[in-house]
């Protein structure tokens, strides 16, 4: 670690390596700095940040329904821990859960009416909060140089392979 703390090693000097640290670690610091401040926000009603999430999702899904494992794939939930979730946000009307067909171990997702109702409605204040949180420290310009650089990174992620084995 460097004098100030941060993840960047002395020991790498690959061009671009140190600011590649330093900028990841201040989208990580910002990104958990505002999720503190969602959470704390009194916009949630009866669900958790991350029921809602779920929810969310599935309303940005064709027929508002994906496969358990595609919901995983876009959370830091583990696959039991997703599992239980969907299972209590089944129990309380919000999802269904079903077979996927032509797959037997598969498990579709599916938002239910009441579901979509409860999303939208806790979305608008989510949104409020949002634009109170991140729109009101940035600009327009701001906000759309933010967002090409995030889709950006985020998408170049399909093209970069997973490191080998013992390579950080």
């Amino acid at each position: 670690m460097d004098t100030k703390g941060s993840a960047v090693s002395e020991s790498t000097d690959l061009p671009g390596t140190r600011e590649a640290a330093q900028a990841w670690e201040s989208l990580f610091r910002a990104q958990v700095a505002l999720m503190r401040r969602f959470q704390r926000d009194d916009v949630w009603g009866p669900l958790t940040i991350r029921e809602y999430d779920v929810l969310f999702t599935l309303s940005g899904c064709p027929g508002g329904a994906a496969r358990l494992r595609e919901l995983g794939e876009g959370s830091l939930l583990t696959q039991p821990s997703l599992s239980r979730m969907v299972e209590r946000l089944e129990h309380d009307g919000l999802v269904t859960r079903g077979p996927v067909e032509g797959d037997a171990r598969g498990v579709l997702v599916t938002l239910t009416p009441e579901g979509g109702r409860m999303q939208r409605e806790i979305g608008r204040r989510h949104v409020r909060s949002i634009r109170h949180l991140v729109g009101g420290a940035l600009d327009s310009e701001e906000l759309a140089t933010l967002r090409a650089l995030t889709d950006k990174l985020r998408s170049a992620q399909a093209d970069i392979p997973d490191p080998t084995p013992g390579t950080p």
